[in-house]
């Protein structure tokens, strides 16, 4: 009789340990615990730690809190500006209402996808392509409100968004291309007017003082020589300075005056034509001068002008007027 009562005791002891064991759950630390007893939400969410359940009544949903990192397919869409881009983004959310992440939704992991895609095709409707090159904070923001606002009902808090990428067409890209490059061409011809604006100040200044001192100059050529001296050049190009030639040219002005020109080279040159003189007196009616048979000097040779003479007429064979004969 006693061996039948423990026996029963020993079937009873352990028929309620393995009920107890079967209660029992752990839940983690970044996990939460919401409870549905026949169906119905229990109002406490079981914390981290041990808990105990009634076995087949209560039904234990362990909920992640953790932050998730939830990558948003790429979308393609045209922007504001007509160019057609393609789009992927990154979202960070957690739970913050375990139980409305139960019940209020059937899986907060798919909705929160499927809502960031549809928001993020919304935002590259409604923006242009450089803002979606350069201005990605306001526009990571903006997706960030349009998603947070429906997640809010289903215990859901977006942490932040992100726009990994956005991808160009070919065409596009090479139009990019060639504008940054012109871009970057006119600061370059900017900057090389602006230096050569500044060297020409700066020369303009070097000038006006060596035009105080003129042995500046003759030094400033001696330096250039020993510079291009120095390269150990077989030829060398020498400059030579037109402030050089104009001081020469000062100098020789202030030297002895010139000799004056020979005689022979200055005397007037005889006619081609020896008759031509006694040509002219005959057709003048003055005497000829006797010809001179020796040079004078040629400071006593008078300077003979230049006399303009009307053309001679040859004598016409035809007989004068009024001296007509009768012809047979």
């Amino acid at each position: 009789m006693v061996e039948e009562l423990v026996a029963a005791g020993v079937s009873v002891a352990s028929v309620g340990l393995v009920y107890v064991m079967t209660g029992a759950r752990v839940v983690k630390q970044y996990e939460r615990g919401v409870v549905l007893r026949l169906g119905r939400l229990r109002p406490e969410v079981r914390g981290p730690g041990f808990t105990m359940i009634v076995p087949f009544v209560d039904r234990l949903r362990k909920v992640n809190i953790q932050i998730v990192t939830l990558p948003i397919p790429a979308q393609e869409g045209i922007t504001r500006d007509n160019v057609t881009v393609r789009v992927d983004a990154v979202v960070y959310f957690k739970v913050v209402e375990a139980a409305d992440a139960v019940i209020q939704v059937e899986d907060y992991r798919f909705a929160v996808s499927q809502m960031a895609q549809t928001s993020l095709r919304s935002i590259i409707g409604k923006s242009d392509l450089d803002d979606l090159l350069s201005n990605r904070e306001k526009l990571n923001q903006g997706l960030e409100l349009m998603i947070d606002s429906p997640a809010i009902g289903w215990g859901v808090q977006i942490d932040r968004v992100e726009i990994k990428d956005v991808s160009l067409p070919e065409t596009m890209k090479r139009s990019m291309a060639r504008q940054a490059e012109a871009d970057r061409e006119r600061r370059a011809r900017v900057i090389n007017a602006d230096a050569e604006l500044q060297a020409s100040k700066k020369l303009a200044q070097a000038a006006e003082v060596m035009s105080e001192q003129p042995a500046a100059l003759q030094l400033r050529l001696l330096q250039t020589v020993v510079a291009v001296a120095a390269e150990k050049n077989s030829t060398l190009v020498l400059p030579f300075p037109v402030e050089l030639l104009r001081f020469l040219e000062r100098a020789q002005q202030g030297g002895p005056p010139q000799q004056p020109m020979r005689a022979q080279e200055s005397a007037p040159q005889p006619s081609a034509r020896p008759d031509e003189p006694r040509r002219q007196v005959a057709e003048s009616g003055a005497p000829a001068a006797p010809q001179q048979t020796s040079a004078a000097p040629w400071s006593a040779v008078p300077e003979q002008s230049a006399e303009v003479r009307e053309p001679v007429t040859p004598p016409s064979n035809e007989p004068p007027e009024g001296s007509k004969t009768r012809q047979d």
